[in-house]
């Protein structure tokens, strides 16, 4: 079912990656592109559970759009483990602007398709994305 406003569809494979990262904690990350000729969101990008969060950040291309998913584990103030589901929009200052807009206009529709994201990030360089960053979002 394509989303009238920018005519993208949602592949069932990233539905189902975005269950196996909740659920049964198969990947730390999932990684998503907007692939034009098919109109739809299809997976770019799995990142095993043992990678870290700069493996993840290194998978970003400079100069293009993606959506993302990050499990992030942490220690809370009083010692507990915990995690939390992040979802990220990559959206690079170097990227095109059709490419930008076309990202925008097809988050919130993707977003809605993936239940159980904690907290969304946006961010247009790496800075706007650090591990300091996570962590301040995640408490």
């Amino acid at each position: 079912m394509a989303n009238a406003a920018s005519g993208m569809a949602v592949d069932d494979d990233c539905k189902r990656k975005f269950l196996e990262l909740k659920a049964k904690r198969t990947y730390r990350f999932v990684v998503f592109r907007i692939d034009e000729k098919q109109k739809q969101v299809v997976v770019e990008r799995l990142g095993e559970p043992n990678l870290t969060y700069d493996d993840f950040a290194a998978t970003l291309p400079a100069d293009e759009c993606r959506y993302c998913i990050y499990d992030f584990d942490f220690v809370t103030e009083e010692g507990c483990q915990k995690s939390k589901i992040f979802f990220i929009a990559w959206s690079p200052d170097t990227a095109k602007i059709r490419s930008k807009m076309l990202y925008a206009s097809s988050k919130d529709r993707f977003k809605r398709e993936l239940d159980g994201i904690q907290v969304e990030l946006q961010a247009t360089d790496p800075t706007e994305m650090g591990l300091d960053v996570i962590r301040g979002r995640a408490n």
